[in-house]
């Protein structure tokens, strides 16, 4: 299996920053785990191959180029882009988003080749559910709106990733049960000294983090750390290296990921 997480920019030189607005992860090239950057970012062949995008939640930075994305392929679609969410995400996408206000409403829309531009998929929380040759398996962490985390797994590696959240229990109780799992990905967003920030947006820092972690059993997964905001990254990345957590490393932006 393949990850890769997308670039939100790049530097002057064309190098992905690893700066991150947004958020995008693409697995094996064929499906997308949110769709921040997925318009501005995806390679020729992942927007050739891409019709199904998983969302954790709803907020902007997860969602940005959803709409982009399906608006640059629309006219030459053969099948729709599948968006494949919670009925809480659903709903917020089609009463804040694709709207006709703030962008058409793909799910109403076909187009000259009659395919529809657009079909929501929904999931339930705590069932599995499968895309092309992934199975997915949603399980809820504590952040501001609804979200989820997933573990994903084909026939030979299985990975999780958090989504945006705060502490949380269940999403840990539940990989304890999981066998062979290769790597986590979990989010810490903001730096210690901007602790009640985070308590109030729903997000990790480094000290919390740790915390977090002494709840994982899995001791011999690989942890990534994602969604470092921007404007604290330096400081963040400094607070994590002094945390001396085994096989906790950052996720390298735009680095491809084989396991």
């Amino acid at each position: 299996m393949k990850l890769q997480l997308l670039p939100s920019t790049f530097d002057e030189n064309g190098t992905a920053s690893p700066r991150q607005h947004l958020s995008c992860f693409v697995v094996d090239d064929q499906v997308a785990i949110d769709a921040g950057s997925l318009a501005m970012a995806a390679t020729a062949v992942q927007k050739k191959q891409i019709r199904d995008i998983v969302l954790t939640h709803a907020h902007l930075d997860h969602i940005a180029g959803l709409p982009l994305f399906i608006d640059d392929l629309f006219a030459n679609l053969d099948a729709p882009v599948c968006v494949h969410a919670t009925p809480e995400v659903i709903e917020t996408l089609e009463r804040d988003i694709f709207n006709w206000a703030i962008y058409p409403r793909f799910s109403e829309l076909e187009n000259a080749n009659g395919t529809a531009a657009m079909r929501y998929e929904p999931f339930a929380v705590g069932k599995e559910f499968y895309i092309k040759h992934l199975r997915f398996r949603a399980v809820a962490v504590n952040h501001k709106v609804s979200t989820v985390g997933f573990i994903v797994s084909d026939k030979q590696m299985k990975f999780a990733i958090s989504g945006d959240t705060a502490e949380t229990s269940e999403f840990w109780q539940v990989l304890n049960t999981e066998e062979n799992l290769s790597a986590l990905l979990v989010e810490c967003a903001f730096p210690n000294e901007l602790e009640e920030l985070a308590q109030i947006s729903h997000h990790l820092t480094p000290k919390t983090l740790k915390k977090e972690i002494e709840k994982f059993n899995r001791k011999e997964c690989s942890v990534y750390v994602i969604s470092i905001k921007p404007m604290y990254r330096d400081e963040v990345v400094r607070q994590l290296s002094g945390l001396e957590i085994e096989n906790l490393q950052l996720l390298e932006v735009g680095r491809v990921y084989e396991w």
